[in-house]
């Protein structure tokens, strides 16, 4: 179990916390989102979780003990529970794609066998390895990213955060990221991640925190949370184009974009119920 308590952090405390006493359990959900406008907090929350900096007040809990900030427990959690920033250029260190996948595993002296076969695997799961001998200075912004999440993946953890893992990709890298996202899941990793895209979101998360000012002004699942239009406007962001629709017409308000394309060209439409 991973969760946060009461966490509070200022990054100068003469100006006050950015963080407000949040607390959030992420086992609600196998993809659960942190959502909010740009500067509402999120990625500090992220960096909290991985223990990052020192909280003024609150805990991390992972496993039912409180996170310390001792160098060997740190380095005990962050097996189990990874993070790939919006920059992955930040996480990538070697000049060739399989070096780079394999640089964890080697820290952590795991034998050349089981190194090998965790690349080959974390390659696949990404899908690309075809990319394994490539110069990662070569790569896109979006192959990039994939190469970060593969090297987290080589330590199969358990809980893997992406902090605005679409940021910067193109409208096919988006897709494909949320594809990847969803399989993870369903392969039995707990995805964390922040964003204000409010499409993707929904799309993907089964659960939601909508934080402002370090604060967390909604939470629940994502049927109840993205309704909430004149809370998530007053806070700058948007409804996603499915609950638009939802409101303004009265289609059905489906999980996905696929299955709202398949409801409403089933013989069953929604203009007959």
């Amino acid at each position: 179990m991973l969760k946060i308590e009461n966490m509070t952090y200022a990054y100068d405390v003469s100006f006050g916390n950015v963080i407000k006493h949040i607390t959030m359990d992420f086992d609600c959900g196998k993809i659960i989102g942190i959502l909010g406008i740009n500067g509402s907090g999120k990625s500090t929350i992220m960096k909290g979780i991985m223990g990052l900096h020192p909280l003024n007040e609150g805990h991390v809990i992972y496993n039912y003990n409180k996170l310390s900030l001792k160098k060997q427990e740190l380095y005990r959690y962050r097996q189990d529970v990874c993070i790939v920033f919006q920059d992955s250029d930040q996480q990538l260190f070697y000049a060739l794609v399989e070096d780079d996948v394999a640089l964890a595993l080697k820290n952590l002296h795991y034998d050349e066998a089981t190194i090998k076969q965790r690349v080959h695997d974390a390659l696949e799961a990404m899908h690309i390895s075809h990319l394994g001998k490539q110069p990662i200075h070569y790569l896109s912004f979006g192959q990039k990213k994939r190469v970060a999440i593969a090297g987290v993946l080589a330590l199969k953890p358990k809980y893997l955060l992406l902090d605005e893992p679409t940021a910067g990709l193109d409208p096919r890298g988006r897709v494909q990221m949320l594809q990847l996202m969803k399989e993870l899941a369903q392969n039995g990793t707990t995805i964390i991640l922040t964003s204000h895209d409010m499409d993707l979101m929904y799309d993907c998360c089964d659960y939601a925190y909508v934080v402002d000012k370090g604060e967390i002004v909604l939470e629940g699942n994502k049927q109840d949370i993205f309704l909430e239009k004149d809370v998530l406007e007053k806070i700058g962001l948007s409804l996603p184009w499915i609950v638009k629709l939802h409101l303004a017409l009265g289609t059905p308000l489906c999980e996905n974009e696929i299955e709202f394309f398949r409801t409403i060209g089933s013989e069953k439409t929604w203009q007959n119920q």
